[in-house]
């Protein structure tokens, strides 16, 4: 009997797989929080193929809350399938003169939402997140409304990552900006052995079905942590700007694949 599955571990059945095959449809809660940084440490995060952005300086970090499923929606009877937290970094670039966006550094709370990250090019490390929920009922409901403030939290291997909190004020009229842009990111998958990869191509990241509530915004706060593996002091906050907060879905059927990298960037 053939081993059966999109994703290991294959099985007969290919039911243990850790990711079931596209397409992926997701819904979540945004809290975002755009900024300002130096833009050489930004330069450096972008591979050789990108050009930094008209606003190179430019970044923001994202808190989402997801639920997903694939196309028979059966990880929606057992949410510890379907439910999971991200918080990640995105900043501006440019290719061929058009404006694009990349995330440069990503953590989330489940493994098959890691797996299915490194599928479409997201750089996933495991973390610890936190957001602050809203309700429609009682005091603790945290309503979308004037002075209202959602706080978001990440660690991950015992260290803060990011603290972000926003207090809406109001209806925006543009919503975030960095993170508009198609993002570009890197499916780089190592080889079993030697140093040149065996994977380690350009992707745009597509999806349809794009649908999101209207966007709220406000003053925001923001603070990265001193003790970071990443080197997030590099790219930490100088100005921040404004947060938004709001809810968005859409439906993922795999990525496009715009090239190959230049293999000597990694040398």
């Amino acid at each position: 009997m053939p081993l059966k599955g999109y994703s290991g571990p294959l099985s007969a059945s290919g039911r243990g797989g850790l990711v079931p095959a596209p397409p992926w449809h997701y819904s979540c809660d945004f809290l975002i929080v755009e900024y300002s940084t130096d833009a050489d440490a930004i330069t450096a995060l972008l591979p050789a193929e990108l050009e930094p952005a008209e606003r190179p300086d430019m970044a923001c970090v994202i808190f989402a809350d997801w639920q997903s499923c694939s196309d028979d929606l059966h990880e929606l009877e057992d949410p510890i399938q379907s439910q999971y937290k991200e918080c990640f970094i995105v900043v501006g670039a440019s290719f061929r003169g058009e404006p694009v966006s990349r995330c440069v550094y990503i953590w989330v709370d489940k493994d098959f939402a890691m797996f299915r990250g490194w599928v479409q090019g997201f750089p996933k490390k495991l973390g610890s997140i936190h957001m602050t929920r809203s309700f429609e009922v009682g005091k603790a409901a945290c309503r979308l409304a004037p002075g209202t403030r959602f706080g978001a939290t990440c660690t991950a291997n015992d260290r803060q990552i990011v603290r972000a909190v926003v207090e809406l004020e109001g209806i925006s009229e543009t919503g975030p900006t960095v993170n508009a842009p198609p993002m570009f990111n890197t499916r780089h998958f190592p080889a079993a052995a030697g140093l040149e990869p065996t994977v380690f191509e350009m992707v745009r990241a597509g999806g349809y079905d794009r649908d999101s509530t209207e966007i709220w915004e406000g003053p925001a706060t923001l603070a990265f942590g001193e003790n970071t593996l990443e080197d997030l002091q590099a790219i930490a906050p100088r100005e921040v700007h404004r947060g938004f907060r709001f809810s968005f879905a859409y439906s993922v059927d795999g990525v496009e694949v715009v090239g190959p990298h230049d293999r000597e960037q990694l040398r």
